[in-house]
């Protein structure tokens, strides 16, 4: 009975660390806004590839990147690596639009899927949900 009872505490120990290390390091904060891309903050979206960015949403605002006529992906621009809540936001590198940078670590990441290239960190970014009304309103949400 009480090697039953060490055993329980010794599994659910395991359980409870094993889903901590699963947990994404940029924080869930819920938003929901609409972004009129013919607005001139947002001229960048109106062609394919792309970006603006985004302040007053997510954990450090957000990078949006339009892929396709119809389709647009959107992007905390928190870094995941130890020490990103603390950082400058991530920025698109001015010589390679494709990939954001993390001004203190030197992690890169794709700004067409959020995956992580190189660098310290240990995950790819936190993506949020793009839906657009095939018009100019582009509805971001958590």
């Amino acid at each position: 009975m009480k090697r039953l009872f060490v055993l329980s505490i010794f599994a659910s120990t395991i359980a409870f660390l094993g889903c901590r290390r699963n947990l994404h390091p940029v924080p869930d904060i819920p938003f929901n806004i609409n972004i009129n891309v013919n607005l001139p903050s947002y001229s960048g979206l109106q062609s394919i590839g792309g970006f603006a960015y985004v302040e007053n949403a997510g954990v450090k605002g957000l990078v949006i990147y339009r892929r396709s006529m119809d389709e647009f992906v959107a992007f905390d621009r928190m870094s995941t690596a130890m020490g990103g809540d603390t950082c400058a936001p991530l920025y698109v590198d001015p010589d390679n639009l494709l990939i954001l940078l993390d001004p203190c670590t030197e992690s890169k990441f794709s700004l067409f899927d959020g995956s992580l290239i190189q660098g310290p960190a240990e995950w790819g970014l936190r993506g949020y949900r793009t839906i657009w009304n095939g018009a100019n309103i582009l509805n971001v949400q958590n």
